[in-house]
């Protein structure tokens, strides 16, 4: 089944879907291994292994050298993080027959201006307006060859601060647009946001979110409000860089590689 199909297939189905991050081949790989049913091809987690802000310091070719490493050496389909598609509706449009030739199953594009301002930190996030969103919309669902490659159009309307009724209106002309779901962002220390959305929203068009801040919200909240697609958006970047600052740590303070060896992989 061609990954494309795949994708789709944890779109529709009919149980809540898990896909977890990778920032890089090894850890495409890594979750593929683990039994993910997909990757999420995070702009954050790989712009952070690079040690740029998620602010779109990398191109948009090199984020697509990163995720054509990661798509040849997996089996499961990979969502893309492509911020706002990387400019205008002519910059999306090249954006997905690129990833048609390299075998990305889906893109994910955000309602921000470009360039993307990260949704955690406490700033303005200015919004593109929906006219300007959905033309993106359109010209990526035109571009398309395979009937099956997904675009997943995300709304910023929490994060903004602008509220329920904004996420509302977005989401549906969205829908409306051509997108094969909405993945609504909160940066809320609960789902409360989420949940009000879901309650409006009801079951018209399959929903993903990334729990990142929601953390201890349990998953079968997710499954009852009617989640389709719920995303681990950065936590193997955020473990690793943890896991190297002990190894790192443990090294410079003794001068010797003889206590890490037994907690590390072989080489």
């Amino acid at each position: 089944m061609k990954k494309t199909e795949q994708f789709r297939n944890l779109l529709n189905a009919k149980s809540l879907q898990y896909i977890c991050e990778a920032h890089n081949g090894l850890s495409a790989k890594i979750v593929e291994e683990t039994g993910f049913k997909g990757i999420w091809a995070s702009g954050l987690t790989m712009s952070g292994s690079q040690a740029v802000r998620d602010n779109n310091e990398l191109s948009w070719t090199q984020v697509l050298a990163t995720a054509e490493y990661m798509a040849d050496v997996t089996t499961v389909p990979i969502m893309l993080d492509g911020d706002t598609g990387f400019g205008n509706f002519n910059n999306t449009r090249r954006l997905v027959k690129s990833l048609e030739k390299i075998g990305v199953a889906a893109l994910c594009i955000e309602d921000k201006r470009f360039p993307k301002t990260n949704s955690f930190i406490d700033k303005d996030q200015e919004l593109a307006s929906i006219e300007e969103f959905c033309g993106k919309i359109k010209a990526a669902k035109d571009t398309q060859l395979d009937p099956n490659f997904s675009l997943i159009a995300r709304t910023e309307a929490f994060i903004a601060g602008i509220g329920l009724e904004e996420a509302l209106k977005r989401a549906e002309a969205y829908r409306l647009a051509g997108a094969d779901a909405i993945l609504v962002h909160s940066k809320k220390k609960t789902a409360e946001e989420i949940e009000s959305f879901m309650k409006e929203w009801g079951n018209r068009h399959p929903i993903v979110i990334v729990p990142t801040m929601y953390y201890n919200t349990p998953s079968e909240t997710f499954e009852k409000i009617g989640i389709r697609l719920v995303i681990w958006a950065n936590h193997l970047l955020r473990s690793c860089i943890k896991a190297m600052q002990e190894t790192a740590k443990e090294i410079f303070e003794r001068n010797s590689i003889s206590t890490v060896e037994s907690k590390i992989v072989s080489v």
